[in-house]
């Protein structure tokens, strides 16, 4: 039988997985600019970022983006290392297996390298985690890692109902509550949910869901310890969805649209607006790389073709889906 790692699918999950949903719509349905490579690469410096300052990192965006290009930077050597690691392994993202375990023990191994004797191994002792002089969590034994982890990648491969987005929140916290790791194991947890979430679409690829976490760290760390009192992930899954949808939502606000036809610009509009009267300012500020009178043809096409209703006058003018 199936390992089932406990969780509890809640109304907030499926309310919070269904507007993740229509934001990945709007993203790909969307035709939204992408610059692969640029963006990849803009993503991948905030992403180790923000995963390391988690951890205690002191290095800045800048200095993350010197070292990716060769330049000297000056800072705590163990800090230099944990960037440069973490620089290797982004690069070799596309080429990990996110339900190998032996790709998992190989990206620990580059992460942690120079870092910890123990990279790319389990853990051989028994690990707390404190918090002060508090102790927070008392990882399983050192000798329970191996299969309460092949556990865990089994459920990944064989559990179909679950879909990929709740998968990857699970895994995350099962991961930090197996911790498997002598050390790094909250960035391995981050890397491998971004991996499984990429399973769920492609859009991951591009968005930096660690920076959210960074952000609300007090609060990523107070919903581990009570899934672990609890004894199941639920609030962890919420905690993660959330987190994600700003994300989606913050990478989908920067990003300009590059739909060329104006019937396409007034089907997307639709669905960004479908639930209130918008102004031509707002329907610009979705179309940044249009002018004004174009958006006011778009508009009054939208009109014509009986997409849109109108009410007021010129500038006073407002729109909804009919």
């Amino acid at each position: 039988m199936t390992y089932k790692p406990p969780f509890n699918l809640s109304s907030k999950i499926f309310s919070l997985s269904q507007k993740i949903y229509l934001s990945l719509g709007s993203i790909t349905g969307g035709m939204l600019e992408m610059a692969p490579v640029k963006l990849r690469r803009q993503n991948n410096i905030k992403t180790i970022q923000a995963s390391l300052a988690i951890e205690g990192n002191t290095l800045n965006i800048e200095q993350v983006t010197d070292i990716l290009e060769g330049k000297r930077v000056i800072g705590a050597k163990k800090d230099i290392i944990e960037v440069q690691n973490a620089i290797l392994v982004y690069e070799n993202f596309d080429k990990l297996n996110s339900l190998s375990i032996r790709d998992l023990l190989f990206a620990h191994k580059i992460l942690m390298k120079d870092l910890v004797e123990e990279s790319g191994n389990w853990r051989v002792e028994g690990v707390g985690i404190f918090k002060g002089a508090k102790i927070t969590h008392v990882a399983p034994s050192a000798k329970r890692v191996p299969s309460l982890t092949k556990d865990l990648f089994e459920y990944l491969k064989k559990e179909i109902e679950t879909p990929w987005l709740i998968k990857a929140c699970i895994f995350h916290y099962e991961l930090e509550f197996i911790h498997p790791f002598l050390d790094g194991n909250g960035r391995m947890g981050r890397l491998w949910q971004q991996l499984l979430l990429v399973k769920e679409n492609a859009v991951f690829k591009y968005v930096c869901i660690e920076e959210m976490i960074k952000y609300s760290q007090e609060q990523y760390y107070k919903v581990l310890e009570e899934c672990d009192q609890k004894g199941d992930s639920t609030p962890f899954i919420e905690y993660s969805l959330e987190q994600i949808l700003i994300a989606l939502e913050k990478y989908r606000d920067a990003t300009c649209m590059v739909v060329k036809d104006p019937l396409s610009r007034l089907t997307y509009a639709q669905k960004k607006f479908s639930e209130y009267w918008f102004s031509r300012k707002e329907y610009n500020s979705i179309f940044k790389n249009i002018s004004s009178a174009t958006a006011s043809r778009d508009l009054h096409l939208g009109v014509e073709q009986k997409f849109l209703e109108m009410k007021g006058q010129k500038n006073q003018a407002k729109y909804q889906k009919i």
